[in-house]
């Protein structure tokens, strides 16, 4: 069971990926009916300002390492790859020892191997890192390519949004479906990414600055099922067939099929996890329209046939 979580942070910590792990788990969402977490900010120095990557911003942490002996997951955000205090080491390593999963976010993985978590193990970090962190922990097998590794007690995971992926994948593991699914909802993200999908991967999202695309993408979003084109989708934001497709690619980094292909899959996903319908009503409800099409795309975008997926992650299973 997942209920005692400890942060640990380090001097020049990263804003970033500390907010991740507190919106996730440091957010009380008990009026909402999800769970509630323990959670806690610890470091060496509990009531020492440390500094952040951020210009003019601290964090104090309110707790001490003893924190961590008590903990289901110790999460570690990233920090500076080369600095380690012994004391923060000594205390990760003993809170594996004393069976709390350890989770990491981008360079966090360098303190999880500086106190000795990554010998022998799958492990990843982001991209700009694999190369180094191999070095240093050559005891390892860096994976260059995934979203996050689930080692067990050992998650790993690449840069900024893939600890949210990691950690809502924790949820979903310890917890459920129901819970992790509520709590992207929250924070208004995709449910579940695959931790084998690719770092590089086109993951459009419908969030864009230009008002008139934005519209278009929550309308389609909320559209699905029916067929659409460029033209029409040009005609509905008020632009050209021309600069609509430029616009799109410049917000969302791919093209308006492949976006709407996504999404289509993110909702099939949603549909196998919450509902027990059959797989072709599933394809006309997601906007695929034939169960072929819909186990073509999501094969190719998920990883595992619909059926495997709807087996793990179903709220039956």
């Amino acid at each position: 069971m997942l209920s005692k979580v400890a942060v640990v942070l380090s001097d020049r910590l990263a804003m970033f990926e500390f907010g991740v792990v507190c919106e996730v788990f440091g957010l009380d969402r008990t009026a909402d009916g999800l769970p509630g977490f323990d959670f806690r900010v610890c470091g060496a120095d509990p009531g020492k300002p440390l500094r952040s990557t951020t210009p003019g911003i601290s964090v104090t942490p309110e707790f001490g390492l003893d924190q961590l002996a008590a903990a289901d997951l110790v999460a570690i955000p990233a920090s500076p790859i080369d600095q380690y205090d012994d004391r923060v080491l000594d205390a990760v390593r003993s809170a594996a020892d004393a069976g709390a999963t350890v989770l990491t976010v981008c360079s966090g993985a360098f303190l999880a191997g500086a106190a000795g978590l990554l010998d022998g193990r799958k492990c990843t970090t982001h991209w700009r890192y694999v190369d180094r962190l191999a070095a240093m922990f050559p005891e390892a097998t860096v994976d260059p390519d995934v979203l996050f590794v689930d080692a067990g007690n050992l998650i790993t995971s690449a840069g900024t949004a893939a600890g949210i992926d990691a950690c809502l994948h924790l949820v979903r593991r310890e917890i459920g479906t129901a819970a992790a699914n509520g709590i992207a909802r929250r924070m208004v993200v995709p449910p579940q990414r695959d931790g084998g999908q690719r770092q590089f991967i086109e993951q459009p999202v419908p969030e864009c600055s230009s008002i008139g695309l934005s519209t278009t993408l929550a309308w389609l979003s909320e559209n699905l099922a029916h067929p659409h084109t460029v033209d029409e989708l040009a005609a509905r934001s008020s632009m050209s067939t021309r600069t609509f497709a430029r616009r799109f690619a410049a917000e969302t980094g791919t093209t308006p099929v492949k976006w709407l292909t996504t999404q289509r899959v993110l909702f099939a996903k949603h549909l196998l996890e919450t509902t027990d319908m059959a797989l072709e009503r599933i394809a006309d409800e997601s906007g695929f329209g034939s169960g072929a099409l819909l186990r073509h795309h999501f094969q190719r975008q998920v990883g595992i046939a619909p059926t495997e997926y709807r087996r793990r992650f179903g709220a039956a299973g």
